[in-house]
C-alpha cells in the first residue's frame, strides 16, 4: 500500500475545467477527474495556510482555539502515526512557511524531508546591495523576492519544479516498495503569481501598467485592466501547476500505481481575484471562493474512476482517510471521517462544516446555506489564544503579550494538558464590521445577496452551536458571537437583520483610485493628515473618534484609504470625506 498526496496553495476551484467553464488551460485537471473522483462538496475548515495544515495532521479544527502555530506536544499527527507503525513517509515542497517559527514542528513529523527555497518573500538569497535589511513590512517580502526571483532564471530553476522532481526522485527510487506515502507539497498557486514566458504566453493581452501579481489582503482600487492582468497572472501560474500534476499523473502510469496507491490531489484555500470587490484573504468574510475547494481522490478500495460525489466533506477528513487506507485507526481526538463511505456510495459523513480564522466570523454550511456569524459587539471580545507553542507566523510571542497569560482548564483533546490562555485582540480582521450574514447557494451561488430569514438563520445558527460543542469551543468563543454557552439558542440571538445595513455598506466595493475624490489626500497618512487643522476638521465631522486619537499612537503609513481597503470604514463615507476634503 502506498499513497501519494499532491497539495497545492491558493488554488481555486472555480478556475479548474472539472468545477466551471474556466479560461485556464489546465488539461491535466480534467485527465485527473477522469481517473478519480471529484468532490462537489469539499469545504476548507481552518485557514489560512499552516492552521489547515494542521488539520490535515491532526483531522480537527484549528482556528476556535489558536491562531497560526506549530503542531501542539499534544496533537495527533498523521504522518508521525504513520511513521510510528512502520510506514515511510516523505515531504518535498517548497512551502516556506513550514520553515518559519510557526511552521518549525511540521516537517519534521516525517521520516524524511526536503525543502526547497525562494518562494515568496522567503530570505533566501543574500545581495546587501538591494537594501533587503533596511525595508521594513510587506515591502520586505516584496524586495527579497525580487532577488529570489534572479536565481530562478528558467522553469527548471523553478522552486515548483525543482520541488516536483525531488518528489518524482522518491517515487522512482521507491517504486518497487511498499508502505510509503509521499507527500509533494506546492507553494503555488500563491501569490505572488511568479511563472515563466512558457505559461504566460498561454495568456496574451495589452497591459502596459506596473509588474502586478502580487496584490495585497484589500479591497480592489486597481483599474479593470489591471485587474484582468493579475487573473491572467494567475491563470498562467495554474497552468503550470497542472503540468506538474501531469507529471504526477505520468509517473503513477509508467510505474503502474494505481492498483495499490491512493492519490490525493488538494489545497488549503482559495484566492480572490477581484471577486466581492477584493484581493485575497483573510480580512474579508470566507466567501466560497475561498473555501470550497477542489478535491480529488482515487482510492483503490473502491476504484471509482470519472465519478463525482456531493456529500460533504472537508480538510479534517484527510488524516483518518490516509491512516485507514494504510489500516490504521483514527485516534480518539481526530474528528474528520474516513471518506471510503462518500466514495463508494455518497454516503454522507456529516450534516455541517465549521470553517473560518481565528478571531473572524465563524461560519457553517450545510452544504445549501452558508451561515457567517459575526462577532455581537465593536470590540471582538473576549478572544483568547489557547496553546503551548506562543508563536506566531514569524515571530515568538513577544513579552508584552504573554505578560497576562493564565493556566486554562484542560480540553477534551489536551490529553490532560492545561494550555496557556492568552488574551488578544484581532488586528487588521474584524468581522463585526462585516455584519452576520447568510447566504442561499442554491439560488445565489455567487453569494451576491445575502439573506434574511429568521427560520433559516436560527436553524443554522443551532447547527453551529452544536458543531463548536462538539469541538469544545472555548466559552470565550461563544460569549464574542453573543451565542448562549448552555442551552439552546433562540430568536433573541440572531443578528442578520440587526446587522444588515453595516453589512451592506461594508460590502460595497470601492470606485477605482482614479475616480476618488482627493485620492492623494485619502492616501496620506493620518498623523500628517490630521496635523493640518481644515483637514482635522473634515475628518472629525465623519469619523469624531479618530480626530480624537492621539497622534503619536498612530500606526505608520495608516490612512483613510487604507482603512476602507481592510473595510475598517466603507466606500459611501470614504468618499464623502474625499468630496469634503477636495473642496
Amino acid at each position: 500500500m502506498r499513497a501519494i498526496i499532491l497539495m497545492f496553495d491558493s488554488l481555486n476551484r472555480h478556475m479548474l475545467a472539472p468545477y466551471a467553464d474556466t479560461l485556464v488551460d489546465a488539461p491535466h485537471f480534467a485527465r485527473l477527474a477522469a481517473k478519480a473522483v471529484t468532490f462537489d462538496n469539499f469545504y476548507a475548515g481552518s485557514m489560512p495556510c499552516m492552521p489547515a495544515r494542521r488539520e490535515m495532521h491532526t483531522g480537527r479544527y484549528n482556528f476556535l482555539h489558536r491562531s497560526w502555530g506549530p503542531l501542539e506536544p499534544f496533537d495527533d499527527s498523521m504522518p508521525q502515526l504513520l511513521g510510528d507503525a512502520g510506514i515511510h513517509t516523505h515531504l518535498a515542497s517548497d512551502h516556506p512557511h513550514y520553515w518559519e517559527d510557526g511552521g518549525a514542528t511540521y516537517h519534521t513529523r516525517y521520516t524524511t524531508w526536503e525543502f526547497f527555497r525562494g518562494q515568496e518573500g522567503d530570505p533566501w538569497k543574500g545581495v546587501v546591495a538591494d537594501g533587503v535589511a533596511a525595508t521594513g513590512g510587506p515591502a520586505r517580502a516584496v524586495r527579497q523576492d525580487e532577488v529570489n526571483r534572479r536565481y530562478q532564471p528558467t522553469e527548471t530553476d523553478h522552486s515548483q519544479t525543482l520541488t516536483v522532481d525531488a518528489g518524482l526522485h522518491f517515487l522512482e527510487t521507491n517504486a518497487a516498495a511498499d508502505r510509503w506515502l509521499l507527500q509533494i507539497e506546492l507553494f503555488d498557486p500563491h501569490e505572488p503569481f511568479f511563472s515563466h514566458d512558457t505559461y504566460k504566453k498561454k495568456y496574451p493581452h495589452d497591459y502596459d501598467g506596473p509588474r502586478f501579481d502580487w496584490p495585497g489582503y484589500e479591497k480592489v482600487i486597481e483599474p479593470t485592466g489591471q485587474v484582468e492582468h493579475a487573473r491572467l497572472e494567475y491563470a498562467a501560474l495554474v497552468s503550470m501547476c497542472d503540468h506538474s500534476l501531469g507529471r504526477v499523473l505520468d509517473a503513477m502510469d509508467e510505474h503502474d500505481l494505481w492498483d495499490d496507491t491512493l492519490l490525493i490531489v488538494n489545497t488549503d484555500h482559495g484566492f480572490l481575484l477581484g471577486e466581492h470587490g477584493w484581493w485575497a484573504k483573510s480580512v474579508q468574510p470566507w466567501f466560497n471562493e475561498l473555501v470550497h475547494l477542489p478535491m480529488f481522490l482515487w482510492d483503490p478500495r473502491t476504484r471509482g474512476r470519472d465519478t463525482r460525489r456531493g456529500a460533504l466533506a472537508q480538510t479534517i477528513d484527510i488524516a483518518p482517510t490516509v491512516l485507514r487506507f494504510f489500516g490504521l485507526a483514527p485516534t480518539a481526538d481526530m474528528q474528520g471521517h474516513d471518506l471510503a463511505a462518500v466514495l463508494a456510495d455518497d454516503r454522507p459523513v456529516r450534516d455541517g462544516a465549521l470553517f473560518g480564522i481565528h478571531g473572524g466570523h465563524v461560519n457553517v454550511t450545510d452544504g445549501r446555506y452558508v451561515y457567517m456569524r459575526g462577532a455581537a459587539e465593536q470590540a471582538n471580545q473576549p478572544l483568547d489564544e489557547h496553546t503551548l507553542m506562543p508563536t506566531h507566523m514569524r515571530a515568538r510571542f513577544a513579552v508584552h503579550e504573554l505578560s497576562g497569560w493564565q493556566p486554562a482548564e484542560p480540553f477534551a483533546f489536551t490529553k490532560g494538558l492545561r494550555t496557556m490562555r492568552i488574551p488578544t485582540a484581532s488586528q487588521l480582521m474584524n468581522p463585526w464590521h462585516h455584519g452576520t450574514l447568510l447566504f442561499d447557494l442554491e439560488s445565489d451561488p455567487q453569494q451576491l445577496s445575502p439573506i434574511a430569514d429568521d427560520e433559516v438563520e436560527l436553524r443554522m445558527l443551532r447547527l453551529l452551536a452544536r458543531l463548536m460543542h462538539d469541538n469544545h469551543a472555548p466559552h470565550s468563543q461563544f460569549q464574542r458571537l453573543g451565542i448562549p454557552y448552555t442551552g439552546e439558542p433562540g430568536a433573541d440571538h440572531l443578528l442578520v437583520r440587526d446587522q444588515a445595513d453595516r453589512a451592506a455598506a461594508v460590502a460595497a466595493p470601492l470606485p477605482e483610485l482614479a475616480d476618488l475624490p482627493a485620492a492623494d489626500l485619502l492616501a496620506t497618512p493620518l498623523a500628517a493628515l490630521l496635523a493640518d487643522r481644515r483637514h482635522r476638521a473634515v475628518v472629525a465631522e465623519h469619523l469624531p473618534e479618530l480626530a480624537a486619537v492621539e497622534l503619536l499612537t498612530l500606526p505608520p503609513g495608516l490612512s483613510l484609504l487604507y482603512m476602507a481597503r481592510l473595510a475598517i470604514i466603507p466606500a459611501i463615507m470614504l468618499c464623502a470625506i474625499g468630496t469634503d476634503l477636495a473642496r
